[in-house]
């Protein structure tokens, strides 16, 4: 597509971020995400993933991608839908006491356990929701946004080799930190956190160093406070997504048919979905049908995570923490992690990946 960048609207971790005009089309505004050429991995890995899930009406539309040559520079760009009403994180800093109604969280979190179902189903985790990346469209539409950290499911087990971090740690699982496992529940734990976010005004961890957060995340049975205000079906709904084991963490599927946000109508869709797949799905049905599975009460429980990938100094200390064994718990991959040895896929130091786009 040919098209004419426009104002500079922000910038992220990838590249800045432009309004852009098709030169034939003048009435039609996207948003152009551009980086340097040699540094569009992240990019590029968005728009892979966003051809491949496209459909979806609660996921942001890639519109295409293109190379420019720009001040003497060669520019990776990616064309998406032009989100007018920006993103939750403005739409929560501008409304006063920086709380929803429960009505308008309900309607929010319906559309986003559409998306984030519609995204597993595809075969993709993805990795970093949080209210900057969560938009609304025209009359108000959600539209999940940000894939640059998506990861088909089936990598997981070699991230699991590079012991990698992903995400925003105010909204990181407990076995993203402890063990680097980012599997679907992961994202569930995430809309648990914006949840929260969005019904008390604050995030849902209160700790500003960024150690401590870590460590109430990943070490111990500590949970983050409901806010009060929430009605018993949104108190329950939010039990079900933060919950420290994934492995009991409800599913998308699931969740959709909770009180505080089913109606009969997405009954009746969900088990047509069921049928016309051909295949019984594999998520379960209700609590009960969760595969068997062992509670493990300690905190100091050992994961397995090679790390050839790690600098050589990283390599010694955590030789050292297991007395020459390859294996890590959780409290030492935290101090690992906290001294900077095991680095973050995604760089803590920028506010946000994803700027609001108005």
């Amino acid at each position: 597509m040919d098209w004419v960048r426009g104002e500079a609207i922000g910038h992220g971790s990838f590249g800045k971020v432009s309004f852009a005009v098709p030169r034939k089309q003048s009435s039609q505004v996207m948003v152009v995400k551009s980086s340097l050429a040699s540094q569009s991995a992240t990019l590029m890995n968005e728009k892979l993933i966003l051809e491949e899930i496209k459909g979806c009406p609660q996921i942001i539309n890639c519109l295409g991608d293109s190379y420019t040559f720009e001040n003497g520079a060669k520019l990776y760009n990616v064309l998406l839908e032009y989100a007018p009403g920006g993103a939750l994180s403005e739409k929560l800093k501008n409304s006063g006491d920086r709380k929803l109604p429960e009505i308008e969280i309900r309607k929010y979190t319906k559309a986003l356990l559409k998306g984030l179902h519609y995204i597993h189903k595809c075969g993709y985790v993805h990795c970093d929701i949080k209210p900057q990346n969560i938009l609304f469209g025209e009359n108000g539409q959600v539209k999940i946004a940000d894939f640059g950290l998506a990861k088909r499911v089936e990598s997981i087990i070699d991230d699991k080799l590079r012991c990698e971090l992903r995400g925003t740690p105010l909204y990181m699982s407990p076995e993203m930190v402890t063990a680097g496992e980012q599997d679907t529940p992961a994202d569930i734990w995430a809309l648990g956190c914006v949840i929260s976010e969005m019904a008390a005004g604050v995030p849902v961890w209160g700790y500003s160093d960024l150690a401590q957060l870590l460590m109430n995340i990943g070490v111990g049975n500590e949970l983050p406070e409901f806010p009060t205000m929430l009605s018993e079906d949104g108190k329950d709904f939010l039990e079900k997504c933060l919950v420290k084991d994934s492995k009991k963490r409800w599913t998308a599927e699931m969740l959709l048919l909770h009180p505080f946000v089913a109606d009969e109508d997405d009954t009746v869709l969900l088990n047509d979905e069921r049928c016309n797949s051909g295949s019984p799905s594999t998520s379960p049905r209700c609590p009960f049908d969760f595969p068997d599975w062992v509670s493990d009460d300690s905190s100091e429980s050992s994961v397995t995570c090679p790390i050839t990938s790690l600098p050589s100094p990283a390599i010694q200390e955590l030789r050292n923490l297991n007395g020459g064994s390859w294996s890590t718990t959780p409290a030492e991959r935290l101090r690992a992690l906290l001294s900077g040895e095991i680095r973050p896929e995604s760089d803590w130091s920028a506010a946000d990946g994803w700027v609001s786009v108005r």
